[in-house]
């Protein structure tokens, strides 16, 4: 930016400059023509006249030939300077500031009186990188404004030159401010720096900045708190005084620091920001409040807030004054302390008009849901069929004095609450009532479950008694079929029918399997399993039950942990699942089916009324179809409850699924949505085996070889109260070589093992019988000492009777129906063992 560089304004550069250069060459050819002719005819008149006349005549025309080329070229000025010029010069002289134009080249080619003076210090006119060359605070901003000249842009800096410096403009008692600005000049290629002196400027703000400091210091030191929030909830601006009542840190709590809930707690939260908004208006309220100090205390203040809205009712930083309650007048005013007792009542507490709006209200009642505010509708947060019910419930109260009106309404949201409003105007001449609500979600929740729970309760204990006399009804039927079959061939006319009744009772043997897995009494044999295998082996199956229209996918988790289960009845509950996903996807669709572990915290989240906080792992049964109806997804699990037409279903297919996981332990649970598909999911508690001993481990690779001769001796005491089924199980077992004594009681029992001398090997029992049960006489026989080998006969699965047993475990156990060759092996392996 530095120049050509002439020593003042008077020779930079001007106006006329262009003038001059055009005109020049000109002359000189106009001298030379004049010239020329002037000696052409000098030559011509010279006889004509004397020498010296001619020595005159000839220096003449050499001046004038001088004047006609230095007149038009600029050389010489005849009378005043050119008026543009001076009206230019006169023109930026009156602009305080300096000022310099530069051209494209860098160069300086104008400056204005003030730029001269500032630069009066330089041997040449020079651009302000030269004048305040070796001046850091100058490097950076110059350089910063000559990029945005070389752009063509406009650009502004400022400078500070501290007290005593040597650089131009600045003074030696105080700093002073200087703003650099570039333009460009249209059309000429140049730019122009202008230097202004804003000292000033920055002296009144400085100014203004100590004047606000200082009022904040009145503010902070004020003798109430004083705090200001923003939107978000953060505190934007905490004074010191209310820091040191509540022991903070002043500089921790500003900008965002703290949060309200923090400093008023999260009731005083909500009672702080329930006002209803109003657009472009303000909202000034009072409250009573406990805040807490640093440790913990409670600090009883007044708090009033002016909450601030834009016009489209969205709240803007309030401001909150914090003026502390003193205790003696606080305990003498009553009204005071009922203030105090309300807000912080567990019960939820508010005052309506006669036109349904909430004039105040507490925290608990705030909390019941996020639209309930103060100068709002009461109607507005209750679901709207149930307005009608709760505006009669406010006029019969307010039409009285002193009386009660209950109103049971749903509070709608996202999560529904079932409240109580107990409304009540307590003096006749009020224009208002109080309105007490109880939430009562979780005491409805917990008496639909109670109720629920007897129902499938009492349906359990009515499936498991059919299902114990149905069993010992089957018992005897394939016994007795088998019997015969043992004697027949399969020429025989009859060998059929027989099979056919052995067949049908077989069925008849799974419905009641079904209905002992609804009320959780069958037997399970359960073991230690991986998921990922068992629906590996599964996975064929399922794909012959599904069909080809239906598309299977199964995905497991990684290091899926291992679960104690009878795998068989696991398999059935997937099964069962499938069949009915099946069923809902008629059209094809796509059934999931996918295990993943879940940690103890992820199980808090499902069902924390129902599933105890524990490591589980999760089956997830997903279905594409239509998906069940809200009003009948709490009876899915009911047994004999179908949608299916008649002939198509049982109706055990889903309670048998809920009666096999809760038996093993875990937790079933349904979602779904009309037209978008089902999903089961199932959470079995995760097992850890102990290590067992490498002998024992060693035992089991070794497979028992199978018995084929189920022959044997000795004397057996059988103890059944159905004669049928003790018919049976004398002639399968006289036909085998043992020798039977009946008893059809307890006490019968024990009067014949009494009279007995020879003594028996072995004893089958039935389990429920009249007056002697089995775990009774077995109880009875190890109190005499006799220790006879015990096998127990029952329709139920073994673990319902094990609590009657009083840690009496050495007996085996077979459960009815059961087959001929269950009978004789059942005994042949405990006899021999």
């Amino acid at each position: 930016m530095t120049d050509r560089g002439l020593p003042g304004r008077a020779e930079a550069a001007g106006p006329a400059a262009p003038a001059r250069k055009g005109m020049g060459p000109l002359a000189m050819v106009l001298a030379i023509s004049l010239a020329l002719a002037v000696g052409f005819a000098v030559m011509t008149l010279r006889p004509q006249f004397p020498v010296w006349a001619q020595s005159i005549g000839a220096g003449l025309a050499f001046i004038g030939l001088l004047l006609l080329w230095a007149l038009p070229g600029g050389y010489i000025h005849l009378g005043r300077r050119s008026t543009q010029r001076e009206f230019l010069d006169g023109l930026t002289d009156a602009i305080a500031d300096p000022l310099v134009v530069i051209d494209a080249k860098g160069r300086a080619i104008y400056a204005n009186a003030h730029y001269i003076k500032l630069a009066s210090g330089a041997a040449r006119l020079t651009g302000l990188d030269l004048i305040y060359a070796g001046f850091p605070e100058f490097a950076e901003p110059i350089y910063t404004l000559s990029q945005a000249a070389r752009d063509g842009r406009a650009a502004e800096r400022e400078v500070r030159i501290p007290a005593g410096s040597a650089a131009p403009l600045a003074l030696a008692d105080r700093p002073v401010w200087l703003r650099l600005l570039v333009s460009p000049v249209p059309g000429g290629g140049t730019t122009l720096w202008r230097v202004q002196d804003i000292s000033a400027d920055r002296a009144l703000q400085e100014k203004a900045f100590a004047r606000l400091q200082f009022i904040i210091t009145y503010l902070d030191y004020a003798p109430a708190g004083f705090f200001s929030t923003l939107p978000n909830g953060r505190i934007d601006y905490f004074n010191a005084t209310l820091a040191g009542w509540l022991g903070l840190d002043v500089a921790q709590s500003q900008n965002g620091g703290l949060s309200l809930a923090e400093v008023v707690g999260e009731e005083g939260e909500r009672l702080m920001g329930a006002a209803t908004p109003r657009p472009s208006g303000v909202v000034t309220e009072r409250f009573d409040l406990d805040l807490r100090d640093k440790a913990g205390k409670a600090f009883p203040v007044r708090l009033i807030q002016r909450a601030d809205f834009d016009a489209a009712g969205k709240p803007l930083p309030s401001r909150s004054l914090v003026i502390p309650r003193d205790e003696l007048i606080e305990r003498s005013d009553s009204g005071q302390r009922l203030a105090r007792f309300v807000h912080t009542a567990p019960l939820g507490i508010a005052e309506i008009g006669r036109d349904g709006i909430l004039r105040e209200a507490n925290a608990a009642f705030l909390d019941l849901s996020p639209g309930a505010k103060r100068g709002g509708s009461l109607s507005s947060i209750v679901a709207e069929a149930e307005r009608p019910a709760l505006e009669r419930a406010l006029a019969d109260a307010m039409a009285g004095e002193g009386t009660l009106t209950v109103s049971d309404v749903t509070i709608a949201g996202e999560r529904p609450r079932a409240v109580q409003f107990t409304l009540t105007r307590l003096f006749v001449e009020d224009d208002w009532a109080i309105v007490f609500a109880l939430d009562k979600t979780e005491s409805k929740a917990l008496e639909v479950q109670l109720a629920q729970s007897q129902k499938m309760q009492a349906v359990g204990q009515l499936a498991s008694g059919i299902a114990h006399d149905f069993n010992n009804v089957l018992t005897p039927i394939i016994g007795f079929a088998d019997l015969l079959l043992a004697k027949m061939r399969p020429t025989d006319p009859s060998f059929a029918d027989v099979m056919s009744i052995k067949q049908n009772a077989n069925r008849a043997a799974n419905l009641v399997r079904q209905l002992l897995a609804f009320s959780r009494r069958q037997t399970l044999q359960p073991k230690v399993h991986a998921l990922t295998e068992a629906m590996s082996e599964l996975g064929n199956l399922l794909g012959r039950v599904l069909g080809e229209k239906v598309t299977l996918k199964i995905s497991h988790g990684r290091d899926l942990g291992l679960v104690l289960v009878d795998i068989h009845q696991f398999e059935q509950v997937i099964i069962n699942l499938a069949v009915n996903a099946r069923d809902a996807m008629p059209d094809g669709g796509t059934l999931s089916v996918r295990t993943h572990n879940v940690s103890v915290e992820e199980s808090r989240t499902i069902a924390p009324e129902l599933m105890a906080p524990a490591e589980y792992v999760a089956c997830e049964v997903e279905d594409t179809g239509s998906g069940i109806p809200p009003e009948i997804r709490d009876k899915i699990w009911e047994p004999f409850f179908s949608t299916k037409e008649v002939g198509k279903g049982t109706g055990l297919g889903l309670s048998t699924v809920y009666g096999i996981v809760k038996q093993t332990g875990g937790f079933i649970f349904c979602d779904s949505e009309l037209g978008r598909g089902t999903t089961f999911r199932i959470y079995l508690p995760r097992h850890y085996p102990a290590p067992e001993p490498a002998a024992k481990a060693a035992e089991k690779t070794v497979a028992a070889p199978a018995r084929a001769d189920y022959t044997g001796k000795g004397r057996i005491l059988l103890v059944e109260d159905e004669d049928a089924v003790r018919a049976f199980a004398i002639r399968a077992l006289s036909s085998r070589g043992y020798t039977v004594v009946e008893a059809d009681s307890g006490e019968r029992a024990l009067e014949i093992i009494a009279a007995d001398e020879k003594g028996f090997e072995l004893i089958l029992s039935d389990v429920v019988m009249p007056e002697m049960d089995g775990p009774t006489l077995l109880r009875e026989l190890r109190k005499r000492g006799i220790k006879t080998k015990v096998i127990f006969i029952s329709g139920y699965a073994e673990d319902a009777f094990e609590k009657n047993l009083e840690g009496q475990t050495d007996f085996a156990f077979l459960p009815k129906p059961f087959s001929l060759k269950q009978l004789v092996e059942k005994v042949k392996v405990v006899m021999e063992g």
